[in-house]
Parts: C-alpha cells; sequence; structure tokens
C-alpha cells in the first residue's frame, strides 16, 4: 500500500503531507485514519506509547470519544528526506461543555510507501473560554480559506 507523496520531500510534497494529516484528522475516523501509518508503526502520545494499527485506532476512538467538536490545524515546522516536524493547535470540549485549546509538536518518519512508522507528540492543554474560540468551521476539512496556526497567532 503506497500513501503517496511519497519520501524524499521537498517543501511542497511536506506541505502536502500535513494537509493530508489534518484533513484525515479532522475527519475523525479512527479505522481511516490508522491506515495512514505503517502496520507496526510505534507512537508517543503524551505519555502514553502505542505500538501497531489496532492501538492506535482504539487510542483514536477513544480521544474522539472524550474530545468532542475536535477541530485541529497543523503546520509545517521542518523536514528531511522521510522526516516531518509539525506544530499543532486543536480545539474541543468534554462532556460537560468545557473547552480546551491543545497545543503540540510532532515528529513524523516514514517509510517508502509514504506510511508513517514513527510519531512522536508533545501537548498541552488550555482551558479556554468558549468566546475564545478560533476553529469555527463545520465538523470535518478546513476550509481552504480558513486562516493557518500563523494567521491566527497561534
Amino acid at each position: 500500500m503506497s500513501r503517496p507523496p511519497l519520501p524524499p520531500f521537498t517543501e511542497e510534497t511536506a506541505i502536502q503531507k500535513v494537509r493530508a494529516a489534518e484533513d484525515g484528522w479532522n475527519g475523525r475516523d479512527p479505522a481511516k485514519v490508522a491506515l495512514a501509518y505503517t502496520p507496526d508503526s510505534v507512537w508517543r502520545n503524551r505519555a502514553e506509547f502505542l505500538s501497531g494499527r489496532a492501538e492506535i485506532e482504539a487510542f483514536l476512538t477513544r480521544k474522539w470519544q472524550r474530545e468532542l467538536d475536535y477541530r485541529l490545524i497543523k503546520e509545517l515546522w521542518a523536514f528531511t528526506a522521510n522526516r516531518i516536524a509539525v506544530r499543532f493547535a486543536y480545539e474541543w470540549h468534554d462532556d460537560s461543555g468545557s473547552w480546551f485549546r491543545a497545543y503540540g509538536n510532532e515528529n513524523w518518519e516514514f517509510d517508502d510507501d509514504g506510511l508513517m512508522a514513527r510519531r512522536i507528540a508533545s501537548i498541552n492543554d488550555l482551558p479556554i473560554a468558549e468566546a475564545d474560540r478560533k476553529y469555527h468551521w463545520p465538523l470535518g476539512r478546513r476550509p481552504d480559506d480558513h486562516p493557518g496556526l500563523s494567521d491566527l497567532g497561534l
């Protein structure tokens, strides 16, 4: 299975890869998102360590059951031949209606087929007032004309 764009990355293809990941996560379909990773992909997400698509899918299922109305923006930070670093922020609320913005960085490593073999994520949550939300598009893919992280001052 191949998942273009493939390494080695250029700035253009790294940006395409970042947007594809953002779009996938904004779709909030754990089974579909898990297919972007190698069958034996290794993750560190905050203090949780995962290995393989089944664990990734289970993690994402739990995540999106807890993080309601999830909306994410990713931005390319740096890249090499088969690695990409991104920064991101996402907004969500819990079942009591409390809103949060999570800020973080991810380091990605890809195999030759463009599947992510390693994901290392550091994330911090900030409680926000609903009035301070910056992401208001309908659930799903961020519209092309919606500002990115830098444009929003994040």
